[in-house]
């Protein structure tokens, strides 16, 4: 029985391997789920932190996103696994002493709870202008759409989501989107819509003239049924990029 299990293992890190280097960018994350009432502390140990980073010149970097409900996620692209055994803070841990313990401590006092795991961009579903992966650069409000699945949909889901992207095209749709996954370290399957915009009246003014430039609402239903009927549980959030709390080592 161990025998199997491990070769069960190898196989399912093998098949994640597999996935990241033939299409898509995978992405370590890290989530604080921060109590309300601790907020502006957790922003000012962040804002330390981002801080020492730069002083010791941290040798990795991340984007830092926040939602509305106070959940930060702090992204760092990977090529593969084996990057996951890299310790990027080890050096500053030992310059900074107890003080570098004692700020987690502080951090640990804010958040309900925290942990990581990876979530797979997925270029072949998302509608981005040609060559771009990113969101331009003045566009850091977000909403995030999350639609869950399960296993035995998952095809059906796919086919979905890839009818949504040529029915966008078809129409010449300006309203851009970027599509993740679950990865390792989830349980539940899911696919993350991520639309961007300047802010929040401009994501609305987006969304309004997508709307009209995509039809009749039974014109529009009738493809994003395909996704819909598929679909156990959907979940919305809105909320930023924080350049602020984002991170890149000097060259």
């Amino acid at each position: 029985m161990k025998t199997l299990k491990s070769t069960l293992l190898i196989t399912l890190l093998l098949c994640f391997s597999f996935t990241i280097t033939n299409a898509q960018q995978a992405f370590i994350i890290h989530q604080d789920n921060v109590k309300p009432s601790k907020f502006m502390e957790y922003e000012k140990i962040a804002k330390e932190f981002h801080e020492a980073s730069i002083q010791h010149n941290v040798q990795t970097s991340w984007s830092t996103a926040m939602t509305n409900d106070f959940q930060y996620f702090y992204i760092t692209p990977i090529k593969n696994m084996a990057e996951l055994d890299e310790r990027p803070f080890e050096e500053m841990a030992k310059t900074m002493g107890d003080k570098f313990g004692e700020m987690f401590n502080r951090f640990d006092q804010c958040y309900s709870s925290h942990g990581d795991y990876i979530v797979i961009r997925d270029s072949e579903l998302s509608y981005m202008p040609e060559n771009k992966t990113e969101a331009p650069a003045d566009e850091n409000y977000r909403k995030w759409y999350y639609m869950y699945y399960t296993p035995k949909n998952a095809k059906k889901m796919r086919e979905g989501m890839l009818a949504v992207k040529e029915y966008f095209k078809a129409k010449g749709s300006t309203e851009y989107y970027r599509v993740y996954r679950n990865g390792f370290g989830q349980m539940k399957n899911y696919y993350m819509v991520s639309v961007s915009a300047k802010d929040e009246i401009d994501s609305a003014k987006k969304s309004k003239a997508n709307q009209e430039l995509l039809g009749s609402f039974d014109e529009r239903w009738a493809v994003f049924s395909k996704v819909m009927d598929y679909t156990s549980k959907t979940e919305e959030f809105s909320g930023e990029m924080r350049p602020d709390l984002s991170y890149k080592p000097k060259e």
